[in-house]
């Protein structure tokens, strides 16, 4: 309450047109700037063959689409912010939600995920997570994902009371009121929601951004397609390419900064190599450092006062 949230920090040194921008457009699909990215599949398929020989791991597209969005929003943290109640926050996490069918048929349920990351894993790391995940909610005797357990619950509410239900949850998030445990299972309250199209063979769309929630860029994978490309000398040929189509809430940063991030995951869709290590710590310094000795400390304390308890 009063700028305070669970999965944010409010953003105070912003320029002054960065302030009045969720002003002028308060709701953000007002805000929304779409975003084509076309991805060279044969420098993907290069990569994965190779890893496959080295390593023995198969990484598929959307492990690699999923890493280099989550190295992105690391190395540019303010394509991490969001904006509730026209005030500017930086998120404390990494989170990406991605919506998979437990089967590819008309009846096939659909299940929503949400996972949580540093932004320094490596690509293995981050597609282990990914696939234990997804091992967890696909299998018949899955426990329910909190997400859908949640949904579920409303679901079953009457129509009067589920728009009470809504009502009040748009209250409480415009205020600071939700709990960290109702965010982490909300997948409108993530850094990114992803949907890979490719794999119910449809090109990628542009998708909404939602009112509800703070996702501030929704991106969508599609199906391969091949396309005579021309290279500088006038040489063309045939190539494997897929695109990617984001929507991105223009409030959180300005035009120059947004250029300079999908830059920077284009480069990590060029060379996919990148990711495969995982990035070192930042070295903290100041009010980070006290905070981190701080909670080094009553850790280490709770885990002596527990071994002394299991002791006895």
């Amino acid at each position: 309450m009063f700028g305070k949230r669970a999965d944010g920090v409010k953003v105070k040194d912003l320029q002054i047109i960065d302030k009045a921008m969720s002003y002028f457009m308060p709701m953000r699909i007002d805000a929304v700037n779409l975003y084509e990215q076309v991805v060279n599949c044969e420098l993907l398929d290069k990569f994965i063959l190779e890893e496959r020989k080295r390593s023995g791991i198969h990484y598929s597209y959307t492990e690699i689409m999923m890493a280099a969005c989550i190295r992105m929003l690391y190395e540019r943290p303010k394509t991490n912010r969001f904006i509730t109640n026209c005030v500017v926050y930086q998120r404390k996490y990494i989170a990406i939600s991605i919506s998979i069918m437990n089967k590819l048929t008309d009846d096939g349920e659909e299940i929503t995920l949400k996972m949580f990351f540093t932004g320094r894993e490596s690509l293995a790391e981050i597609k282990k997570i990914f696939e234990d995940e997804v091992a967890k909610n696909v299998k018949p005797d899955a426990e329910v994902h909190g997400t859908t357990k949640t949904a579920g619950f409303l679901c079953k509410l009457p129509s009067w009371l589920f728009k009470f239900a809504m009502a009040c949850l748009r209250f409480g998030d415009n205020h600071g009121l939700l709990p960290r445990k109702l965010l982490d299972v909300s997948p409108f309250h993530t850094s990114v929601y992803m949907a890979d199209l490719k794999s119910i063979h449809l090109d990628a769309l542009f998708h909404h951004l939602y009112n509800f929630g703070n996702t501030t860029i929704f991106g969508t994978m599609g199906k391969v397609y091949y396309t005579p490309v021309c290279d500088r000398e006038g040489n063309t040929k045939v190539q494997k390419s897929l695109k990617m189509k984001f929507s991105l809430d223009e409030r959180v940063c300005n035009g120059l900064y947004y250029s300079n991030s999908l830059k920077v995951l284009a480069k990590y869709l060029e060379e996919p190599e990148l990711l495969t290590h995982p990035l070192p710590e930042p070295e903290l310094t100041g009010k980070a450092l006290k905070k981190k000795q701080k909670a080094d400390k009553k850790k280490a304390k709770k885990e002596a006062k527990k071994a002394k308890k299991e002791g006895k």
